[in-house]
């Protein structure tokens, strides 16, 4: 399915081939299984070939490229740059939203019945859904595709779930990377639901054109409870789960808090003032409405130049985001690096070493 292609596979002409990490075993996605012992040939990569049919819209080459781009391999990592640096001038033109709220709030609900809503009237809308890592295992549950019943099934929807990897504010590393890709395949809306477990929301602003939170009934204790810098970054707070009866009266006094909490703070445009809205995913209720404030506040700040702006300002965070990549790949590529990174980290933990005198060994490493 498109938007699921296995990281670590490896493709070429003829039989696609998925190599479990960690073991020579190899099996065909054919369905043929190969010998245990046979090595896996490393077959070629057409970028040229990936960059037509990504251009056309190609949910397969879509995903493809995307997994390129999140591989962990040098030689990909510099095919993927390669891919996405020429496809650039096809980017640019999508409403990019950031959608964040707390674990229950009804992220994917929302989304699932806001998409359908929009390509019903004629969008493409690439759902870029990041799963929280395990900070043990490095592993994530990848299930928005189970809760999002029926864009998972829309042509005009392409569903990407991500591990987060430990990256703050539960953005994956390659979410910018994978944000261009879907543009560059003609995807008009990017909508990035992120974690929402209290990590700092910065880098979702720093992807996006336009940043929404959800909000729960009830505000009270919530409304003490959250963070000023995420009412800050806000460019709308939607409550949701406003059904009808008592949970709208909820809501609508909720809103009310929120909105009186948002007077206080300097909107970061003069612009515009982040609207307080009442919805409910689950009944597709006002998303309509809600969509046009998205698209109202698209107008008027390209209309005045903040959109191309803020793009450019997150385009300098992307480098230096590059840039700590890249140091943190000279740390974990070398395995000599590695063995005596970890011989460090051994002997601060045995208090034989400073924390800042293990630092400065760790960076002697990589030559800083």
């Amino acid at each position: 399915m498109a938007g699921q292609a296995a990281h670590g596979s490896l493709w070429s002409t003829g039989t696609v081939r998925l190599v479990v990490p960690g073991t020579q075993a190899a099996m065909a996605l054919d369905g043929g299984p190969r010998h245990r012992h046979e090595e896996p040939m490393t077959p070629s990569i057409d970028i040229d070939s990936l960059r037509e049919r990504l251009l056309r819209g190609d949910r397969a080459a879509l995903a493809r490229a995307i997994t390129l781009a999140e591989s962990k391999r040098a030689d990909h990592r510099a095919l993927a740059a390669t891919l996405i640096d020429s496809v650039l001038p096809q980017t640019g033109k999508a409403i990019r939203v950031g959608i964040t709220g707390v674990p229950g709030v009804g992220k994917s609900t929302t989304i699932d019945a806001l998409g359908s809503n929009l390509t019903a009237a004629g969008h493409r809308v690439a759902v870029l859904a990041v799963d929280p890592s395990s900070s043990r295992t490095g592993g994530s549950i990848l299930g928005d595709k189970t809760r999002m019943a029926r864009l998972s099934h829309d042509p005009n929807a392409f569903i990407r779930p991500s591990p987060s990897s430990g990256t703050l504010g539960g953005v994956a590393a390659k979410t910018r990377e994978t944000m261009l890709l879907c543009e560059a395949a003609g995807f008009d809306v990017i909508l990035v639901e992120t974690v929402g477990v209290g990590q700092s929301e910065t880098a979702v602003a720093d992807l996006t054109d336009f940043f929404l939170v959800l909000m729960l009934p009830g505000a009270g204790d919530e409304l003490q409870g959250i963070k000023k810098g995420i009412l800050e970054l806000a460019d709308m707070i939607a409550v949701n789960k406003a059904d009808a009866g008592e949970a709208e009266q909820r809501a609508n006094a909720a809103a009310s808090e929120y909105r009186a909490a948002l007077h206080i703070l300097t909107p970061a445009s003069a612009t515009w003032t982040p609207p307080v809205v009442t919805i409910s995913g689950f009944h597709n209720l006002r998303l309509d409405a809600l969509w046009a404030r998205i698209v109202d506040h698209r107008e008027k700040l390209t209309a005045t130049g903040e959109i191309r702006a803020k793009r450019r300002t997150q385009d300098v965070k992307w480098m230096w985001a590059l840039v700590d990549e890249r140091l943190h790949q000279r740390l974990v590529g070398s395995p000599e690096v590695r063995r005596r990174t970890a011989e460090a980290e051994a002997a601060v933990a045995r208090g034989e070493t400073s924390p800042a005198a293990g630092a400065a060994a760790i960076a002697a490493l990589i030559g800083l």
